[in-house]
């Protein structure tokens, strides 16, 4: 069975996926801060952690979009050369 019937979506390309990652974790990164604040400001060392946590966590996402995008231009032709 091929790649496209297995899934209801086609595959994205490394680009897209990292664009993608990029954004969702800058998301993530910045509903860390939020989190980590509301920990700091009601004195809930936990919720401080978990939104930390969140930020590192978006961080890392945000460098393999970065990665996969590179991986992308590196190995994916420009089309409109």
């Amino acid at each position: 069975m091929s790649e496209q019937h297995r899934g209801s979506r086609p595959r994205k390309d490394l680009g897209t996926k990292g664009s993608e990652d990029k954004i969702k974790g800058k998301t993530k990164e910045a509903a860390g801060k939020i989190q980590s604040k509301a920990g700091e400001v009601t004195g809930n060392r936990k919720m401080q952690a978990k939104g930390a946590a969140k930020q590192a966590e978006g961080k890392s996402q945000q460098a393999l979009g970065k990665g996969e995008r590179k991986v992308n231009k590196t190995f994916e032709p420009r089309k409109n050369d």
